[in-house]
């Protein structure tokens, strides 16, 4: 993984074309770029972050974003009211509790974390 100005490139090998070819991950629009080399890689990604800000400061929209980290929930009251009083019991703050009942459940699936 390739990482740049908050963004992250998914970068694999098209062996009958014989180039390196990367996505931006983590956006909802596309943004890829190709190189013949290693060597070109690290400079195609980045010149295909500045391409996608300079365009979307063109076409006067905010460009996606990477995950944050901040996530706006809205649970029933009363989950609310359980997880806090749970969270408070372990002597953790909600924040924390969520964060490892998340983590839990998304390692329970098989989903790749990347921490």
């Amino acid at each position: 993984m390739m990482k740049y100005k908050g963004y992250t490139a998914k970068v694999e090998f098209d062996a009958d074309a014989g180039l390196l070819h990367g996505e931006l991950e983590d956006i909802s629009d596309v943004v890829t770029f190709q190189a013949d080399s290693v060597a070109e890689l690290e400079a195609g990604f980045h010149a295909a972050v500045d391409d996608y800000l300079e365009f979307c400061k063109e076409e006067g929209r905010e460009p996606n974003r990477p995950f944050s980290g901040k996530l706006v929930l809205r649970i029933n009251p009363d989950l609310h009211r359980a997880a806090s009083r749970t969270a408070k019991s372990e002597k953790q703050s909600l924040n924390a509790f969520i964060s490892s009942a998340l983590e839990a459940a998304v390692r329970k699936g098989s989903a790749p974390l990347d921490t």
